[in-house]
């Protein structure tokens, strides 16, 4: 398959990386310092449990020039899609697909706004990397997942065409799980994120020092409850067993880990505040629910939507 991957940062260039290790056609969209990089000594990922490896692929900053692909996927940050998702449309062939890895519940139907929902597929991934230099991804830990499916096909089945790209990115050592309603992965991450990125961002601490309070878990929970109403009256039905997936992972979660979301406040980026809290929020308005929690994360967190150097 062709890939072409909007978004050759930590996530997106990471799978990307193991696509090209794998054998396919892989073209990297960046720009600036990191472009260059790939294209003068191509991009290197290190993992100290995984190994580490280099590969050269195709790399532009013009999508004009890279042309119809089989598969397109979207990894930049929700607060750059105004500029990011329009160069999508030169790379659309005939059988094109996108597959969304982004933040939030939002992606979907903005991809699908400039590309037509016919091609979308949504997703979401677990990975811990980092883009610690132009050219170069470090990987913590061992996670590599990506589960995604329709959003707005048949949802009653695993479709042809997810299987078929199921299957290539099984080949790269990836971690994938297709599913028939991609909503349901993107909404159970969702319950866990808002809260996640809230809590540390709004702290600027890692979890470790929040969970030791009993208080500060309890109201957790609460946000990822407020945020499990909000999925329902969407009409999306996320897993049965997800609050006991979530305390468990949250009971052995390294104590040091960080959101993204506090890692760009701490450098002074700007940060996915309208793709997490505010998301949840608007939709939650939009249903007449209420959302204590998560407005008032929103509210704390909503001045540093720029990064402090734009507030």
């Amino acid at each position: 398959m062709r890939f072409a991957i909007l978004g050759s940062g930590a996530v997106g260039g990471y799978f990307g990386a193991r696509l090209a290790r794998a054998g396919q056609d892989v073209t990297f969209i960046a720009r600036g310092a990191h472009l260059e990089a790939i294209r003068s000594k191509g991009l290197e990922v290190k993992s100290a449990k995984l190994g580490d490896f280099i590969v050269r692929a195709a790399a532009d900053s013009d999508t004009a020039r890279v042309g119809p692909v089989d598969v397109a996927v979207v990894s930049v940050k929700a607060y750059d899609n105004l500029t990011a998702l329009p160069m999508l449309a030169p790379m659309m062939g005939p059988e094109t697909v996108v597959l969304t890895l982004q933040n939030g519940v939002d992606s979907v139907d903005e991809v699908a706004a400039v590309v037509g929902g016919p091609r979308v597929l949504g997703g979401t991934t677990y990975v811990a990397t980092a883009l610690e230099a132009p050219g170069l991804i470090v990987q913590t830990g061992v996670h590599r997942s990506i589960i995604f499916g329709e959003v707005f096909g048949d949802r009653r089945r695993i479709t042809p065409r997810v299987q078929a790209l199921a299957d290539v990115l099984a080949t790269a050592d990836i971690q994938v799980t297709p599913v028939p309603d991609a909503r349901v992965p993107i909404w159970d991450k969702f319950v866990y994120l808002v809260a996640f990125s809230g809590f540390t961002g709004a702290a600027r601490l890692p979890i470790g020092h929040l969970w030791k309070d009993p208080r500060a878990r309890d109201t957790f929970y609460a946000c990822s409850r407020e945020v499990a109403a909000i999925a329902k009256a969407e009409g999306v039905t996320i897993s049965a067993n997800r609050f006991d997936t979530l305390k468990e992972y949250m009971d052995h979660i390294p104590p040091t880990t960080r959101s993204s979301l506090l890692i760009d406040l701490e450098q002074g980026k700007r940060i996915e505040v309208e793709a997490l809290q505010g998301a949840a929020v608007r939709r939650a308005q939009k249903h007449g629910l209420p959302t204590p929690i998560i407005s008032t994360l929103y509210a704390v967190l909503k001045p540093w939507e720029e990064g402090p150097a734009r507030k």
